[in-house]
């Protein structure tokens, strides 16, 4: 073949490339949804401990183990210091050993960039990198000593990381644009200071003196109307203005300091990110360390990470990012999601402790808050007992995905959770009836009734029809009443049943005992299932 052919299958060869369409997040109603493949993607994943993708032999028995648990998606870690072990010299072997493995087993993988942060440290940044304190400082605390932090007011620290995240991004497209095996990327690791709310290096304390960045301060002039109001709070408490400081603007306080840091690393985060997007454009998103304790001040917990209460910060200061995300170690499930659901932010639960009632969590978040996804901790060390419970609710969710996504965004999906034995009774407004869901246990019928603690428990609820409603889930009992009061609501029927390639197989009629003589839905604590109901009404 002559050089003319060659260069013309090169441009075919491109051509074809240029017209695959990478993974992106696409609007339906009010929710974000992943596509992959050009079709909207629902997101069964589970995350590596932190050491696990170190080692490809280490991980060969996890690829069956996960597969068999129903994950669509490995979220997996990329490690700097492997990647790069010597400046300029990257190492794509466990990288490549990742995409090899789970386009084996059919999974579908979301990279964890530890890079320059990783939960608040930078430990992850190779030896050269540590050992030359002189071109990659850190950052330091009130009484000036230094912190395993690399400072974000380092130029040498964000040109490193973008050299190597660059290289990362583009050796993903040039292997995988095709197959989209990799479908999203975290970039860094719950970024957040410690011991204090802000660094307090020499060039930080320089930034901080100096006045505030004319595009922070477009963005509350521009945005005044619609800031969270914990950020709002504090800009109008002092006056809302609009030329200053950081204390000139918002006063002298440990917030101030938080709000000035969180500026920073988003900064430094988006000019990462449009680098890395600009080799490969797959979404990108961060995830947060939430507080420990909604009292706890700046400093106490990883500060000026992608928080709620700072998210307009993030906004203005990391346009190039997806999604800020939560990490739960805590209690409070629903009011943290709450928060993350405001501005426009689209919800995805990349980090969850791995415990009693993380299957019951994954129906809330997809049902209730149309999540792009939901991902457990550790996912290749869980219990037998916890590995059962994803197991199931994923099972349930793969059934039901193409119901999800279909109904996600559009005012026809929810979900319910209970996640303490004094959770009241939770009404659904769908069609045309509201739907009153009560924890399995409140029937008294069990002996766990008595247990001062009873198993969470949860369902997703997907309206059909006016009069039609699948229910999946686990532990819940569910009544019916039109929403017109002059009527009564009758069960016509319920089944008990499967779908196979998206179509309904019916399995067994609950009726008699099993629907309470035609009282009420039920799927036991510790069954799970999906049910179809179809009601009707009387006088």
């Amino acid at each position: 073949m002559n050089k003319l052919a060659l260069l013309a299958c090169s441009s075919l060869v491109l051509t074809a490339m240029s017209a695959v369409s990478q993974p992106s997040l696409k609007n339906q109603g009010s929710a974000k949804q992943l596509y992959v493949d050009e079709k909207p993607f629902l997101m069964l994943g589970g995350e590596l401990g932190n050491s696990s993708a170190s080692s490809s032999a280490y991980m060969q028995p996890v690829w069956p183990k996960i597969k068999s648990m129903n994950l669509n998606t490995l979220l997996a870690p990329v490690y700097w210091e492997l990647l790069e072990p010597e400046e300029g010299r990257f190492d794509f072997e466990l990288v490549d050993s990742l995409i090899y493995n789970a386009r084996k087993h059919e999974i579908k993988l979301v990279l964890l960039w530890f890079g320059v942060w990783k939960n608040s440290m930078s430990c992850y940044a190779p030896y050269w990198v540590k050992k030359d304190q002189a071109k990659f400082p850190r950052a330091r605390s009130k009484n000036g000593t230094a912190q395993e932090i690399l400072s974000p007011f380092s130029e040498n620290s964000l040109q490193a990381d973008i050299k190597a995240f660059k290289a990362l991004m583009q050796h993903i497209r040039e292997i995988d644009r095709k197959e989209q095996t990799v479908v999203m990327i975290q970039v860094e690791n719950e970024i957040g200071m410690l011991p204090d709310a802000r660094d307090h290096s020499t060039a930080a304390n320089e930034a901080f003196a100096k006045n505030i960045p004319p595009n922070f301060l477009n963005y509350l002039k521009t945005n005044q109307n619609n800031l969270l109001p914990e950020l709002k709070a504090i800009w109008t408490k002092n006056g809302s203005k609009t030329t200053g400081n950081w204390e000139a603007v918002f006063g002298k306080s440990l917030a101030t300091d938080e709000i000035f840091m969180a500026w920073y690393y988003a900064d430094f985060i988006n000019k990462l990110t449009d680098a890395g997007k600009k080799e490969y454009n797959l979404p990108m998103y961060l995830n947060a360390a939430l507080n420990y304790k909604k009292e706890a001040k700046p400093g106490e917990y990883p500060s000026a990470g992608p928080l709620p209460h700072i998210m307009d910060v993030w906004k203005a200061g990391a346009p190039k990012i997806d999604m800020l995300s939560p990490d739960f170690y805590n209690l409070d499930f629903k009011y943290w999601n709450d928060l993350y659901v405001r501005g426009d932010n689209q919800l995805f639960i990349p980090e969850i402790r791995y415990e009693q009632g993380v299957g019951a969590k994954a129906l809330y978040a997809i049902g209730h808050y149309s999540s792009v996804g939901f991902s457990p901790f550790s996912i290749e060390n869980g219990s037998k007992e916890n590995n059962a419970e994803i197991t199931n609710a994923y099972h349930l969710m793969d059934q039901l995905k193409p119901l999800i996504l279909q109904h996600q965004g559009k005012n026809t999906i929810e979900g319910v959770l209970f996640d303490q034995k004094s959770t009241p009774k939770q009404e659904i407004k769908l069609g045309d009836y509201r739907l009153t869901f009560n924890h399995d246990l409140s029937l008294g019928w069990s002996p766990k009734a008595k247990e001062e603690h009873w198993p969470m428990t949860g369902a997703i609820v997907i309206q059909l029809a006016a009069d039609e409603f699948i229910i999946a889930g686990s532990g819940v009992v569910v009544t019916f009443n039109p929403l017109k009061e002059t009527s009564r609501a009758g069960i016509a029927q319920i089944d008990e049943g499967v779908f196979k390639n998206g179509k309904w197989i019916p399995g067994l009629r609950m009726n008699g005992d099993q629907n309470h003589q035609g009282r009420h839905l039920r799927i036991p604590e510790g069954d799970y299932s999906i049910q179809k109901v179809k009601l009707y009404t009387y006088q």
